[in-house]
């Protein structure tokens, strides 16, 4: 009997495009870790204590190969699996079973990473919830080092299509680039590591694709934009999927045409296009896609990668080099948004029930304002050296924005009193909150911009935490409330007389491009992937 042809896999599409080539499955071994009984428990402990450095060193190489590859934001994940690897609970149970079983390192490790990662799964927190699978990842890692193994994550001399259960960080960066059609994962979010990654690195992606079995090396298609997975194709199927990727190559060539055009519709209006980067070493992408602007600069990853607070100067220096090399190309900072799904240890954030409606960006800076200080003097220190705006989170209040400017007056009178040059930042604020559209009419005076975080924005809007995949029937960017919300928000600023944009992930959606044009938005925020692809669409708007 023939076997099936054009077997269609349904799945979830973590970024669009279309791949043809074979299936190259990823398969884990279920390793068996055993317990055995050591007579020289210290013996073990010195050989779970060089296996934890050496594991930290290949993870700190895996971090400069992922921001040469993806940027800083998404390199970020092996700084903190080098900081879990460090975790005091962590290794205190490694220790403690070690000596009081009197066990091999192994199995101490892989105990642990059980009892953790279980833990973590339990909780009902969905960024703590993601958290067991890093556990599970460091673990392993360490096993593999206590055993002497080198890292394997499959070699393979063509381009395939990479099938697997789930990636974890380290695997996905490992991965030759060079012979990467497509991911597919039987489990994962759209919000998943290895859906960001793939959108990172423009790679069609599908998550949540049914187990099947026997689909090592077939032949097969991935249909990025309806989230399908074919499978054996017929040569009419495979014919018409090769038109339609020869098609996108053909588009993606036209794209490059347009990336030192102005933004401009047929009639001449002229939008603004701004590209988002979590880092310095993001700008080369900025300037490569062609973007006329930096329209959200997560200032957080600055505190993200160390283990203590950033000083004024290590923030002036990353600041000042990101003004000049944009030279005089517009760089709006946005100050320090943690809390929520964004923990640093560091800043001791108790924990909360509903972070995500909780002690988090503009009200944590208000609360420390020493904190806060730091950060203003060296955006003002910078601004002397290019271009720089100046926006802060999370705003809902009319007082709020008051008192930033307070503590903005002074330290300008600071820095003037200590002779230190500074620029004259323009000043904005994120609207991202229900309150802060309503009461929009009376924000505007006060500032010089809005940027309308729509990622938070339709989260509040809707109830619904977009992290969480279950909900994922349920989020509907789209959703009439949060576009005329959008439509306010414009109406407010040009009442005012300043100017309005968009720095969240609808921003890129090129099925709403037009509409936010006639909405009459002045700056649209993307990632820098996107430039390009929401260029055209305005260029070919009348």
């Amino acid at each position: 009997m023939a076997e099936e042809r054009n077997k269609i896999i349904e799945g979830k599409s973590a970024f669009s495009g279309i791949a043809i080539g074979p299936i190259r499955e990823l398969t884990k071994k279920n390793k068996v870790v055993r317990r055995n009984h050591v007579d020289d428990a210290d013996a073990e402990l010195k050989r779970f204590e060089s296996a934890k450095e050496q594991a930290i060193e290949e993870l700190g190489q895996l971090y400069e190969k992922a921001l040469a590859q993806v940027g800083e934001e998404n390199a970020a994940i092996f700084e903190v699996h080098q900081m879990m690897l460090e975790d005091e609970d962590y290794c205190d149970s490694v220790h403690n079973i070690i000596t009081s079983q009197q066990v091999n390192a192994e199995y101490a490790v892989a105990s642990t990473g059980d009892n953790f990662s279980e833990m973590f799964a339990s909780m009902d927190d969905e960024y703590m919830k993601a958290r067991a699978a890093d556990v599970k990842d460091i673990s392993e890692r360490l096993i593999r080092v206590l055993e002497g193994k080198s890292e394997d994550v499959g070699d393979s001399q063509e381009a395939s299509i990479i099938l697997a259960d789930d990636l974890a960080p380290s695997e996905t960066i490992q991965l030759d680039r060079s012979k990467i059609l497509a991911f597919v994962t039987r489990a994962g979010s759209t919000n998943s590591h290895t859906a960001i990654l793939a959108r990172t690195m423009n790679i069609p992606a599908l998550v949540c694709v049914p187990a099947e079995e026997g689909l090592d090396g077939k032949q097969a298609i991935v249909d990025g934009k309806q989230g399908r997975l074919i499978v054996d194709p017929d040569e009419a199927t495979l014919k018409e999927y090769e038109a339609k990727l020869k098609e996108e190559q053909r588009h993606r060539e036209l794209l490059v045409a347009l990336k030192d055009k102005a933004t401009r519709t047929k009639s001449g209006r002229e939008i603004r296009l701004y590209a988002n980067i979590g880092g310095v070493s993001d700008v080369g992408a900025v300037l490569m896609n062609g973007a006329e602007g930096i329209g959200l600069f997560r200032s957080e990853f600055l505190y993200l990668e160390k283990d203590e607070y950033p000083s004024e100067e290590d923030q002036f220096q990353a600041y000042r080099k990101v003004a000049e090399m944009m030279a005089g190309k517009q760089v709006i900072i946005r100050t320090l948004d943690i809390g929520a799904d964004k923990k640093i240890d560091y800043f001791s954030l108790d924990t909360e029930e509903n972070p995500a409606l909780g002690y988090r960006a503009v009200r944590i800076c208000l609360d420390r304002p020493e904190i806060f200080k730091t950060q203003l003097r060296a955006l003002y220190r910078a601004s002397a050296y290019g271009n720089i705006a100046i926006m802060v989170p999370m705003i809902i209040s009319r007082w709020e924005v008051l008192k930033v400017k307070d503590i903005i007056e002074e330290v300008k009178a600071e820095l003037t009193a200590q002779k230190i040059p500074f620029g004259n930042p323009e000043f904005g604020i994120m609207i991202e909150t229900p309150a802060a559209v309503v009461i929009a009419d009376d924000l505007a005076p006060e500032v010089d911009f809005f940027s309308i975080g729509t990622n938070d924005l339709t989260q509040y809007t809707l109830a619904i935490d977009r992290q969480n995949a279950k909900l994922d029937t349920f989020y509907d960017a789209h959703h009439p409330a949060v576009l005329k919300m959008i439509q306010m928000i414009i109406d407010s600023a040009h009442k005012a007389g300043i100017w309005a944009g968009i720095c969240g992930e609808l921003g890129a959606d090129t099925e709403l491009t037009e509409q936010f044009v006639n909405m009459g938005i002045d700056e649209l925020s993307v990632s820098p992937a996107m430039v390009l692809p929401v260029r055209e669409r305005v260029v070919e708007m009348d």
